[in-house]
């Protein structure tokens, strides 16, 4: 049944696309759609888990600072120096439960509230309709959509009612799209397939009657998730940390081989050089650093918070606390994506009162799909 997936169903009528998925116009059957599901897998864009502790508390543990002072901890506890292995060792676990502990409780409420959210699709199982969370949608599944409602998945429109669906999120126009049944030819562009339907999308009026063709990953959105699958960013504030605790590498190292060179130079000791070397390392390493760092970060998060703004990444309240400048798409983000009435004119080009109350007239009484430029002169 993976054949099916692959191919351009907007130009497939149908009655063939019916039959290619096993499906009947009454629904799947419970049995059906639970074996899909495990065919198919949940129709998620990536699978759910909760955050991973561990990773968290590693991640803690990159910076290069870090590990200097891990370094210095090791060659402390080689000098027979406990005093100095213990209080560097207790500021680096300091520092990083405090790290691990504000980005644990944040991806902990981010959870929280994705569970409080859970949205559900009208379709048919065993010739009647229900309500089905959109996880546990499957290709072939008959979906009723009316007013309102969320695209589950990528479909075939079996039945349309002055049906009209917003695809902004996937095209950026904001003007609602006219919805029916038909064939297109299988080159069609995307914003051109108005026998189809697309995940993430909504309906803005009307009713319909959809078969499901893709679910999760396969959908359009699931082609565009997958390419965008790239570790976060490196935040400008944790690129400055790095290139710090590199040099700080660099110079001690340097600092290290230059004065163990001289020792070995004057004929000292050996073994006494290069104790007094590594000595050294330790007391150039900047202990209190990490944890300044994330008392500094934990602190700007704990006021965030208060404001109702929850902080996945500590290092990213330094990165937008240095921004000057900020660059948005406006379409639909900064705008409200409504149309205003400016100004009416006659065919004379000069103002009328009778045009607008014409417009006013037509849009009042106007049926089916909301126009915006309707809603605009009724305003």
């Amino acid at each position: 049944m993976h054949k099916e997936r692959e191919l351009a169903f907007w130009s497939i009528p149908v009655s063939e696309m019916l039959q290619e998925l096993q499906t009947r116009s009454e629904g799947l059957k419970g049995s059906e759609s639970s074996e899909r599901l495990k065919t198919y897998g949940a129709n998620i864009l990536k699978p759910k888990k909760r955050s991973d502790a561990l990773k968290i508390l590693l991640s803690q543990f990159r910076s290069p600072v870090t590990l200097i002072l891990l370094f210095a901890a090791g060659l402390s506890f080689f000098l027979h120096d406990p005093t100095d292995t213990l209080i560097i060792v207790a500021i680096i676990l300091i520092s990083s439960m405090l790290g691990f502990w504000q980005e644990k409780g944040a991806a902990d409420a981010f959870e929280k509230l994705l569970t409080t959210v859970q949205i559900k699709a009208a379709a048919l199982r065993d010739g009647r309709e229900i309500e089905v969370p959109v996880e546990e949608i499957v290709p072939g599944d008959i979906i009723i959509l009316n007013a309102g409602d969320i695209i589950p998945a990528d479909c075939l429109i079996l039945d349309s009612k002055n049906l009209f669906v917003s695809e902004s999120t996937l095209t950026g126009e904001n003007y609602p799209v006219e919805k029916s049944v038909s064939v297109l030819k299988a080159e069609t562009p995307l914003g051109q397939r108005t026998n189809s339907l697309w995940m993430g999308t909504s309906v803005v009026s009307g009713s319909g009657k959809v078969l499901a063709v893709s679910t999760g990953k396969e959908t359009e959105f699931g082609k565009i998730s997958e390419k965008l699958k790239l570790r976060p960013p490196e935040t400008e504030f944790e690129r400055g940390v790095t290139s710090f605790g590199h040099f700080l590498m660099e110079v001690t190292m340097l600092m290290v081989i230059t004065i163990f060179a001289i020792n070995v130079y004057l004929q000292r000791p050996i073994l006494d050089s290069f104790l007094f070397s590594l000595a050294l390392a330790v007391g150039l390493t900047p202990q209190l650093l990490p944890a300044i760092i994330s008392v500094n970060l934990s602190r700007g998060a704990k006021e965030m918070a208060q404001k109702k703004v929850i902080v996945k990444r500590l290092a990213s309240i330094e990165n937008l606390g240095s921004m000057n400048l900020l660059c948005s798409d406006k379409t639909g983000t900064l705008t409200e994506g409504e149309l205003q009435l400016h100004s009416f004119q006659d065919l004379k080009g000069e103002r009328n009162e009778k045009v607008l109350l014409y417009a006013s007239l037509n849009a009042y009484y106007q049926e089916g799909f909301e126009n915006p430029i309707d809603r605009a002169i009724l305003a």
